[in-house]
């Protein structure tokens, strides 16, 4: 969205929506003043418009987002995982209980959002979620799967030696 304001935001999104029929409009759970967009999500999503409710962090969020979807157009509920795992909190159970709260909301599907780590995509499939938004470096990480662990040790160890090696420095 373009706009902090909920009148605003509706006629956008409405604009957006009418763009194709596989648009899934993008909705803050809140505006910058704290003030719940469920409302708002909740009249789209009943009118016929696909809403990606974003930036969830809570489950209190998780909870009224999936009651404003529920039995409207098909949704996709973005909880930002990587957000909440650079708190200092354990994402995972967060998520796990996001998937069953959105048990109420067949036409909802849960993203994992923000992903920091390749683990992330391992923890996704693990609890059931249905979408994670993965970046390229992360992505690139995949040829480590499985990976001997020694045998990484040792490359990394050859990685400093090398890092020390090239930076000149001498003791």
């Amino acid at each position: 969205m373009f706009s902090d304001e909920f009148v605003e935001m509706e006629r956008q999104a409405r604009e957006i929506a009418s763009w194709g029929e596989n648009v899934y409009v993008k909705i803050p759970v809140t505006n910058t003043r704290d003030e719940s967009a469920c409302d708002l999500v909740r009249q789209l999503s009943r009118s016929g418009v696909k809403v990606n409710v974003t930036a969830l962090l809570s489950l209190g969020q998780v909870r009224d987002v999936a009651a404003a979807v529920a039995g409207g157009a098909p949704a996709c509920v973005s909880v930002f995982a990587g957000r909440v795992a650079d708190t200092g909190y354990d994402p995972v159970p967060l998520m796990t209980a996001s998937v069953e709260m959105l048990r109420i909301a067949s036409n909802a599907e849960l993203i994992l959002a923000s992903p920091h780590e390749l683990l992330n995509i391992f923890q996704a499939d693990a609890i059931g979620c249905h979408i994670i938004t993965v970046t390229n470096d992360i992505l690139k990480k995949l040829s480590l799967v499985g990976r001997d662990l020694e045998d990484y040790s040792v490359d990394t160890v050859k990685m400093f030696h090398n890092d020390a090696a090239q930076a000149g420095f001498a003791v």
